[in-house]
């Protein structure tokens, strides 16, 4: 899978959910590295290519030398007739309309959508999970629109929290599995908006050397809502809350721990962990 920017964000999502749903290597490349990175492809090689416009040079580039080398390239694409929608051997068109903010937002939700969509057909096809596990995620699509509908509402909660931290010279964003993107996105929004550093982590990885970077005047932003590494992520947040750093946590409606915790709560609904990336970074979004 490859793309720049937020398509390179919207295609990790993609990544964990082929991985585990179904059952293949998958793996996330920028396209501006693409062309440097010695790939190894061939004919059995999908390309996924993500981009907004169907224009952007570098992801253009890295589907011209997947075609060369024979792979099959699905394009992931919001403008029909671009010139990814023309080279590629299929498009998955997002018709999100056209992208009225500059730092891509709906592109995003669309996107992820779209590849996870995308994962459910495969791993239907390829009976590599379970018909009822792949129904349950699909029907928890028909609930999307109204938990975005949900999050969205909370706009007044989420400009208390960014008078808050408005001074702040840089913000940490923090999360795990298929919301280490998440983490990602919410930082690239920041900087793109706000003209804030910020950066993305791996929760994880916060103690082998970002950590020494907090302090009362670094807010960091952890992704806590319910799945496999939510306990993962309270210690994490525990150890940041011990250097005195702001704590801002996306957490789903009810979750007294996480709310005990933090600093400041940014509520979303609860929705399968698989689908949660395309709801939790909608108050990231908001806060940038």
């Amino acid at each position: 899978i490859t793309g720049c920017g937020t398509a390179y964000h919207a295609g990790m999502v993609g990544m964990y959910l082929m991985r585990a749903l179904c059952k293949i290597p998958v793996e996330m490349e920028l396209a501006s590295e693409f062309r440097y990175g010695d790939r190894a492809m061939d004919p059995r090689t999908l390309t996924i290519a993500m981009s907004q416009s169907g224009e952007t040079a570098d992801t253009i580039e890295a589907v011209k030398i997947a075609l060369e080398a024979g792979a099959p390239v699905i394009g992931i694409c919001n403008v029909v007739g671009s010139h990814l929608t023309r080279i590629a051997d299929g498009t998955l068109h997002t018709r999100g309309g056209p992208e009225i903010s500059v730092a891509a937002t709906k592109t995003y939700v669309s996107q992820a959508i779209a590849a996870t969509l995308l994962a459910l057909y495969l791993a239907r096809v390829r009976k590599s999970a379970p018909l009822e596990r792949l129904r349950e995620i699909a029907e928890g699509t028909r609930l999307l629109p109204a938990a975005i509908d949900v999050a969205l509402n909370s706009s007044d909660a989420v400009k208390k929290v960014a008078r808050k931290v408005r001074r702040a010279r840089s913000v940490l964003f923090i999360g795990r599995y298929v919301n280490f993107p998440t983490a990602l996105e919410g930082a690239l929004k920041l900087k793109e908006i706000s003209y804030i550093h910020a950066e993305g982590y791996a929760a994880g990885e916060m103690k082998h050397g970002p950590i020494a970077l907090l302090d009362p005047r670094t807010p960091v932003v952890g992704i806590v809502t319910d799945g496999r590494v939510r306990e993962k992520m309270l210690s994490n947040l525990s150890e940041a809350k011990a250097r005195e750093a702001p704590l801002i946590v996306v957490a789903n409606h009810g979750d007294d721990e996480a709310a005990a915790i933090a600093d400041h709560v940014l509520w979303v609904p609860k929705v399968d962990e698989l689908l949660s990336p395309i709801v939790n970074v909608i108050p990231l979004q908001l806060l940038a």
